[in-house]
């Protein structure tokens, strides 16, 4: 008969196939109604698909500041003083740096090598539309800076705002962990609260599959298929981009990690799915959390490293920001030479940290370093058009750098151990 470990893991592969299926029925859909319905009737049909996304990503963004405050203070408690607190964080931040390098580097010598907007021969106009598309005000070092501490952690919360909540929980598990007794009441209640909210999110990801539909359909609908085929350099070249990116990572985390490197990008595949399906990294947050911990990763490592990863080491988004103004670069005939290309990797070392919680915030990141650099701000017009479609792969991409990061940091404490098994689904007799 079918013990409760076998039906969980026969409802996981249920729930994987109609992800799948969701996707794929999401694009069929949407290029029926793209086929068949005139452009000012396929963007109604897009609204009304619309609502369905938008309610699911609320739901997610309803419950990423508690859980992300419980997990984190949760973790930091745990740890044995503020020696530890330290060490965790040295390493982790020293991963994200390194990882952060590895990824503008990646993107900066493949945009070279495929040279995707070479031959497109765009002349500079429409700046001021294209500068309207975006608001590059949010990213200046000084307002990143000061935004990192919250005036009202209520008003962070309320705003979802993971950076302040980050360096809010940071103090308040370090507090925690500082106190004799380890506040134990307070230390009770964060981890029912964890508890609460992972059961909360098994409800709401039930309704991941609808809403993978209901995005894929609206954008196929709007923009139709040939939104592929009209960038497919720089679209595949992109996707081919991430390949490699991903290739590093696995190689990375073979070397810290050994063989289970593998196991992990398996153990991490559904998030990651739910990641690109719904271009949001924030839908796959808790998730990624539950993979994790049955890989091996214990939990004070995963509350630490996580969120944190969520504001740092976004290895997609860091790496599209440097092929898309190239891409850019090139498409309007403009050389920028080494000594610029390097001034911009620092730049986005800089900017691409205040990602979190910005909305559109790779775009905003490009528009500012276009400006930066008198690049024409109107190349933002050749990739608002398929930035959905990119979303999806650097957000599936987030997940695995963050997940490599988690493990990495979890084998350098020792803190990696064997995981959970996945029991195969056998028939009943």
């Amino acid at each position: 008969m079918l013990n409760a470990d076998h039906l969980g893991a026969a409802m996981k592969r249920i729930f994987t196939y109609f992800v799948i299926a969701a996707m794929l029925g999401g694009v069929l859909v949407g290029y029926v109604l793209n086929q068949t319905l005139d452009a000012e009737q396929a963007k109604a049909a897009a609204g009304g698909l619309s609502i369905i996304t938008d309610l699911f990503l609320r739901l997610i963004k309803m419950i990423i500041a508690p859980l992300v405050f419980a997990t984190l203070v949760s973790g930091i408690a745990h740890m044995e003083g503020a020696a530890q607190i330290g060490r965790v964080g040295v390493k982790t931040m020293g991963w994200f740096i390194t990882a952060s390098i590895v990824s503008l580097t990646i993107g900066l010598l493949m945009v070279h090598l495929l040279r995707p907007g070479v031959g497109m021969g765009l002349t500079q106009d429409a700046a001021a539309t294209a500068k309207a598309a975006v608001d590059t005000t949010t990213f200046t070092l000084k307002d990143f800076l000061t935004h990192l501490i919250p005036t009202s952690i209520v008003d962070a919360m309320a705003k979802n705002e993971i950076l302040q909540i980050v360096v809010f929980s940071i103090f308040v598990g370090t507090a925690v962990a500082a106190i004799d007794d380890r506040a134990p009441a307070v230390l009770a209640l964060v981890e029912q609260v964890t508890a609460i909210m992972l059961k909360i999110t098994g409800y709401v990801m039930t309704t991941a599959p609808l809403a993978i539909f209901a995005a894929l359909a609206s954008t196929v609908a709007t923009q139709g298929l040939a939104v592929i085929g009209d960038y497919f350099k720089f679209v595949g070249g992109f996707y081919l981009s991430l390949a490699v990116l991903w290739a590093v990572l696995l190689g990375a985390c073979a070397l810290f990690i050994g063989p289970r490197a593998w196991k992990l990008f398996q153990a991490v595949r559904n998030p990651a799915l739910l990641a690109f399906s719904t271009a949001s990294s924030e839908a796959a947050y808790p998730r990624t959390m539950e993979a994790l911990q049955r890989f091996g990763v214990s939990r004070r490592i995963v509350s630490f490293v996580l969120p944190l990863g969520y504001s740092f080491n976004l290895d997609g988004s860091m790496m599209y920001c440097t092929f898309a103004t190239l891409f850019i670069a090139q498409a309007y005939g403009i050389e920028m030479t080494w000594g610029q290309q390097i001034t911009m990797l620092l730049l986005l070392m800089v900017t691409s940290k205040g990602m979190a919680g910005v909305p559109r915030a790779s775009l905003v990141v490009i528009s500012a370093t276009l400006a930066f650099f008198k690049l024409p701000e109107a190349g933002l017009l050749l990739i608002l058009a398929v930035d959905h479609l990119l979303d999806m792969g650097r957000s599936g991409t987030n997940v695995i750098g963050n997940s490599v990061a988690a493990a990495v940091v979890g084998k350098w404490e020792g803190q990696l151990g064997d995981p959970e098994p996945e029991p195969d689904v056998i028939k009943a007799v």
